[in-house]
């Protein structure tokens, strides 16, 4: 029996790693998580260390091209072990999931993809409206779309959010959510055949990354006018800050808009943006003083 795959696709900080903790709080099956981070430090499989679950890591690139060798060693090895009952797949944020679904359907005869999940930001696709090739394949390929953030909306935004994502995806059910709050039983099991062309070539992207240890606790009033501070080419922060209060925080930026949660783990922050390596220096500089 094949064993059945979900993937979870999504832009920068669009709420995949939020709605995998929806998922390990209300699946009742034995499954494996399979996470690919953009960057060299694992910050999400922090979050959701503890956990009775299976985790197998791919860091320092993306799933769909550089690490595709490797996507498909840690699956098998997964199922070889773990033998679990779905596997469900997080895609880094910048990754285009027309190759991984080629790669399934193609190369591995022992799974089955059961759906593609995209989640979308409707606060970001407001704020940023222009969207680009990976953003638009995300939709484009989509089973189910979760249009996360509607709190973060207005009612007529709202409405051009859906109408621009219906307009790339006809097919796909739009489920509205706030903190990918969401009844997995709309979302999990939808078993869908795709005809997915190879492409040429590999996507290039112009998306780089950076990680920061802190050495000592900051001041959170200055640590948050450094954030408010930070370049444009800044899209995505996450990491745990300890603040000079004594407690440690998983802080979340997302395009200018960020905010904490009281948690422990390791003191390290990832920068997510594009073209960032050339700015590097200026923003570790500005966090330090």
């Amino acid at each position: 029996m094949k064993t059945p795959i979900i993937l979870i696709t999504g832009f920068l900080g669009a709420g995949k790693t939020t709605f995998l903790r929806r998922v390990i709080d209300q699946l009742d099956k034995k499954f494996a998580i399979l996470m690919n981070e953009f960057g060299d430090v694992g910050i999400d499989t922090q979050i959701i260390q503890g956990k009775n679950i299976n985790i197998q890591e791919l860091l320092g690139g993306c799933v769909c091209c550089s690490l595709s060798g490797e996507f498909e060693a840690a699956i098998k090895e997964i199922i070889q072990t773990y033998r679990p009952e779905i596997i469900i797949v997080e895609t880094t944020g910048v990754a285009e999931p027309d190759a991984l679904v080629l790669e399934i359907s193609e190369n591995m005869p022992e799974v089955q993809l059961d759906s593609t999940i995209t989640i979308a930001d409707a606060d970001s696709l407001i704020r940023f409206p222009q969207l680009g090739r990976t953003g638009k394949s995300q939709i484009e390929m989509a089973d189910v779309i979760l249009l996360n953030k509607i709190d973060l909306v207005t009612h007529e935004q709202l409405q051009e959010v859906k109408d621009k994502l219906r307009h790339l995806n006809k097919k796909a059910p739009l489920l509205e959510t706030e903190n990918c709050n969401i009844d997995l039983s709309l979302v999990l099991g939808i078993h869908r055949e795709k005809m997915i062309k190879a492409k040429a070539g590999k996507h290039e992207s112009s998306f780089q990354s950076f990680t920061v240890k802190l050495q000592k606790p900051v001041d959170r009033k200055g640590f948050e006018e450094f954030l408010k501070s930070l370049p444009k080419e800044v899209y995505r922060l996450k990491g745990f800050v300890p603040f000079t209060s004594g407690k440690t925080y998983l802080l979340s930026f997302v395009a200018g808009r960020y905010d904490f949660e009281e948690m422990g783990g390791q003191h390290e922050l990832v920068f997510i943006g594009e073209n960032l390596i050339k700015q590097k220096k200026m923003i570790i500089d500005a966090m330090e003083r």
